[in-house]
Order: structure tokens, then C-alpha cells, then sequence
């Protein structure tokens, strides 16, 4: 049947191959969790709602199933909206973010321009336990080039896409500001450890 062969495709798509004949008791948390992702998707939805999905796991099974949710996402390309209370939940899964305050958005914005340029004071109350150091790039917090040409990059540099976390050790172990490059290795800006400190906690405006 059409409907038997789709639960399947679900199910080996969520990871559970093997175990479409299991009870409910017979799996782990984790696994009953994928068995409510497979049930979503097997209905085709356009737009992909979830609804705290992951909020009663325990952290581990949690950062499992965040994982799989990426996995599948890049895979599937849907659009998603994803309700969290959790604003680190929030920041490794969104593309963007929005705050809502009493049914009003405040800010619709990315990761970083929730950290960096919250919209008012509800918002930067809502990312102030936001993990920058995973959050926020370099390129975000660098000094750009004034020059007009590109260059190559000679010496150590970073990424632009690195996280300040990835890069804070070289960076504030640094006398002269770090390079920051782009993935031809062409010069960007730089970042040194007045930026990449204000940066990691939240001290001053980053211009």
C-alpha cells in the first residue's frame, strides 16, 4: 500500500530502520521522539510546525535530537517554525529569530543581530545567557578593510565564518590585531582582543 510504503521512507529517513515493528515501551526517549518527527512529515507539509518539540528530554537525548533536526532539515529543505523557550535551543537551530513579547514581534533577526543589537531591553534580557561564543562570528565583530582591492592573506588569519569561541586563544594571545579571512583567504578585516573581549561579554557597542 502507498501509505505503508511512506510510513517506511519515514522511518528509515528518521534513523529507525529496523524498529518499525517496536512498541512504544520498547524504544528510548529519543527514538519516540523521531517516531513524532516521522508522523509529521509523512503528511508532506509545506511549512513545518513544531511546537516545543524537544522540551521534556532530558539534555543529552536533547542535543541528539537538535542534531537530527539540522541533519533533517538540510536534507528535507522546508521551511520551519520551531517554538522554543530556550534561547541557546533557539540559536543553533535558527536561520531567524523571532522574539515574541505578548503576542507583539519585538525583533525578527539572525543569531547574531539578536546578541550584538537587540531591539530593547526585553530582547537583550531574553540573550543575555545566549552562548556567544558559539553564536558570533568574526566577521561579524571585525574591523573591515578600508582597502579597495582584495589581497591575499600572508601569515595566520581566521576565518570569517569562525566562532569567537574558535578564535578568542589566538586572538587575545595576539599583540597585533588577527586577520580575519574569507574562504579564498582574501583579507577581510581584522579582529583584536578589545573586540573579540566586548564580544564574548556583552561590554559596549562593537562599531
Amino acid at each position: 500500500l502507498e501509505r505503508e510504503k511512506r510510513a517506511m521512507e519515514m522511518i528509515e529517513l528518521v534513523g529507525l530502520g529496523g524498529r518499525e515493528n517496536y512498541f512504544p515501551r520498547e524504544l528510548s526517549g529519543g527514538q519516540q521522539q523521531r517516531v513524532g518527527i516521522a508522523r509529521s512529515l509523512a503528511v508532506e507539509p509545506d511549512i513545518w510546525f513544531l511546537d516545543e518539540p524537544f522540551s521534556a528530554l532530558d539534555p543529552l537525548i536533547r542535543a541528539e535530537m537538535q542534531d537530527e533536526f539540522i541533519r533533517l532539515q538540510q536534507m528535507l529543505k522546508k521551511t520551519i517554525v520551531f517554538i522554543t523557550h530556550d534561547v541557546e535551543e533557539a540559536a543553533n537551530l535558527a536561520d531567524r529569530i523571532g522574539i515574541l513579547k505578548v503576542g507583539e514581534m519585538v525583533q525578527l533577526c539572525t543569531p547574531e543581530e539578536m546578541v550584538l543589537n537587540p531591539a530593547d531591553e526585553y530582547v537583550a534580557e531574553f540573550a543575555r545567557n545566549a552562548p556567544r561564543d558559539r553564536i558570533v562570528s568574526a566577521a561579524a565583530i571585525m574591523e573591515k578593510t578600508t582597502a579597495k582591492a582584495p589581497r591575499k592573506v600572508s601569515g595566520v588569519s581566521v576565518s570569517a565564518g569562525a566562532k569567537i569561541g574558535e578564535i578568542a586563544e589566538q586572538v587575545i594571545s595576539s599583540d597585533k590585531p588577527t586577520p580575519v579571512a574569507d574562504s579564498t583567504g582574501h583579507l577581510l578585516g581584522h579582529v583584536d582582543r578589545d573586540r573579540i573581549t566586548r564580544a564574548l561579554f556583552g561590554k559596549g557597542e562593537i562599531v
